[in-house]
């Protein structure tokens, strides 16, 4: 049996045939035409004004705070259990991340530890669409006009997904997408940056290509900028994946329901979706907290042993190295208590486009005979107990 991928994406030979094409034809007086199509569809999909295909999410991340002005003096507030690009960008600026917790259902950003965490300095907030899931964004978007900061949206893993009516990459004053290649929709590496905002579009444009006006061809930078752009390439495999967006979600989505079908039996929770919203299951994620005592990391062995990939849910910020003498790294360690939990109790299952059922009945098996076995030496262990 081959191994099962954590995660990776689906592509067709449309994909291939447009990067062919854009190999042969993107130059000259035609060399903007892929990424000038791929913004205006990428805007249109996610119902923003602008979008600007950038090299990463850390760098539509980054131009984004930039462009909004923070510096140092300023707070930033995102939540302890995201990936360290979330927060990455803020140190760029020399401005202060502030880890807040998430909520136990969801697993993002809770609204009030936001509200907790708002002081004089918060400038900006970046709730995360963890996992393809979403945080309470009415919410969140109420405490941000009374406080009178930012949002700016991570939405690096929830392209496609809709929370209340509305489409990812739609919160905020700007939001910011991955396409790396684990991916939902993939260009190999990549992001996007979208916004409504003219004055704001305008000035991600001037900071993506080092400091210049858009157009200008004199080479005379007015600013230290950042070299911000997509390929050609890149944008010609994204615009087919663009297209193919309903299809790629309604796998990941078959997916997931393969994997809640498999482990109804099992006490195990999965990701959450509210009524009004269509997650996207990025990762589709297991949480054992109702097993006490079942290490996650035994859950990994298991199934690398049995030549299944998985991934540990993202350890909270606070913990990390990179992050040693962050100020209120300490107190977000003993403050922050469920994103602490949930990366003791939590793993990514496999979660690629191109699993087929059988693979998922493979790690369902997996993982229901390692439950057993963790329930029957559980219940031996209190038994013995009992009888001393």
């Amino acid at each position: 049996m081959s191994r099962i991928p954590v995660a990776g994406p689906w592509i067709t030979q449309r994909e291939v045939d447009a990067v062919a094409h854009a190999a042969a034809t993107a130059w000259y007086e035609h060399a903007n035409d892929e990424l000038a199509a791929f913004e205006a569809e990428f805007a249109a999909a996610t119902s923003r004004r602008h979008a600007i295909a950038v090299p990463s999410c850390t760098a539509a991340l980054h131009l984004s705070l930039l462009a909004l002005g923070v510096g140092p003096g300023d707070e930033v507030i995102v939540p302890e259990a995201t990936w360290i690009a979330t927060a990455a960008p803020i140190k760029y600026l020399g401005a202060t991340p502030v880890f807040v917790d998430v909520d136990p259902c969801t697993w993002c950003i809770g609204v009030d530890q936001v509200r907790d965490a708002l002081t004089s300095r918060t400038k900006v907030i970046i709730p995360v669409d963890l996992y393809g899931g979403f945080p309470d964004w009415l919410a969140l978007e109420g405490l941000a006009r009374e406080h009178g900061c930012a949002l700016v949206e991570d939405a690096a893993e929830a392209v496609g997904g809709i929370h209340d009516g509305r489409p990812a990459g739609s919160f905020g004053e700007a939001s910011a997408f991955s396409f790396h290649g684990s991916k939902t929709l993939t260009t190999g590496e990549g992001g996007m940056v979208v916004c409504d905002d003219d004055v704001l579009h305008e000035r991600m444009l001037f900071l993506r290509d080092h400091g210049r006006h858009p157009g200008d061809v004199s080479f005379r930078s007015v600013e230290i900028g950042h070299k911000y752009r997509m390929s050609s390439l890149q944008a010609a495999l994204g615009r087919v994946q663009l297209e193919r967006l309903a299809e790629l979600i309604e796998r990941k989505r078959t997916i997931f329901g393969w994997y809640r079908e498999g482990l109804s039996d099992v006490p195990i929770v999965l990701n959450f979706e509210r009524h009004d919203e269509m997650a996207t299951y990025w990762m589709v994620t297991a949480n054992f907290e109702q097993l006490s005592g079942l290490d996650v990391a035994t859950v990994a062995d298991a199934m690398n042993d049995a030549d299944i990939a998985t991934r540990p849910f993202f350890p909270p910020l606070s913990s990390l190295p990179a992050f040693d003498g962050e100020p209120g790294s300490m107190k977000a360690a003993t403050a922050n208590t469920v994103s602490y939990a949930l990366s003791r109790t939590c793993i990514n299952l496999p979660s690629a486009l191109t699993l087929t059922q059988g693979d998922v009945e493979r790690v369902c098996t997996v993982l229901q005979r390692l439950v057993r076995s963790h329930e029957h030496t559980d219940s031996r262990r209190r038994a013995t107990r009992a009888g001393k």
